[in-house]
């Protein structure tokens, strides 16, 4: 991706693994901070909703009022990604009755798709805006997206099924690459915000 200008990306840290995320970011030098409070998010170029339990994160977004700001904020054009958790959570819809999404993005999510934690799994894959090599994926209790609207562009297919996509300055991934020590899907969500 070569030199990215230096961004300040916060990382909602009300459930889930978003220290994983704050420590790829550190290594590439990256202004990134934990957010716990909604006026956190002013100043922010992009913020990381991270991989945890959906249907918590979206209650305490709820609770916390998070809601409203973060999609003010995306309105004025900072960067979003959802990974796993976090792409369930930045939905449109789910094929599941719960938990109600925050309605971001225009995507239907099928959520644990590949089956519980123990069906967790690695796959190399290839991402549309990464380089040739392929990115080592990690599936926990993964989500899918099943539709996506006109505005949607799909940068990863594994088995004929959507596990990335982007809706302009919004980013999806349905695996984790918080856990890998390959920062080239951090370094691509830099580069869109």
């Amino acid at each position: 991706m070569g030199n990215l200008p230096d961004k300040k990306i916060g990382v909602l840290a009300l459930q889930g693994d978003f220290y994983e995320h704050i420590a790829i970011l550190k290594k590439l030098d990256n202004k990134s901070l934990l957010i716990k409070k909604p006026e956190e998010l002013e100043s922010l170029d992009g913020l990381i909703i991270p991989g945890g339990e959906s249907t918590t994160i979206c209650k305490l977004i709820r609770n916390y009022g998070f809601e409203e700001k973060i999609k003010l904020s995306v309105s004025k054009g900072m960067g979003l990604w959802g990974t796993c958790a976090g792409m369930i959570t930045i939905a449109k819809k789910l094929k599941d009755d719960y938990p109600k999404p925050i309605g971001i993005m225009d995507i239907t999510v099928e959520r644990n798709f590949y089956g519980r934690q123990i069906d967790s799994f690695e796959e190399k894959v290839s991402i549309k805006g990464l380089d040739d090599n392929k990115f080592n994926a990690i599936f926990i209790r993964a989500p899918i997206i099943r539709e996506v609207g006109k505005n949607v562009e799909v940068l990863s297919i594994l088995n004929n099924e959507i596990i990335a996509a982007r809706q302009d300055k919004i980013f999806v991934t349905s695996f984790h690459p918080e856990l890998t020590e390959d920062s080239r899907v951090h370094e691509y969500f830099l580069s869109m915000c």
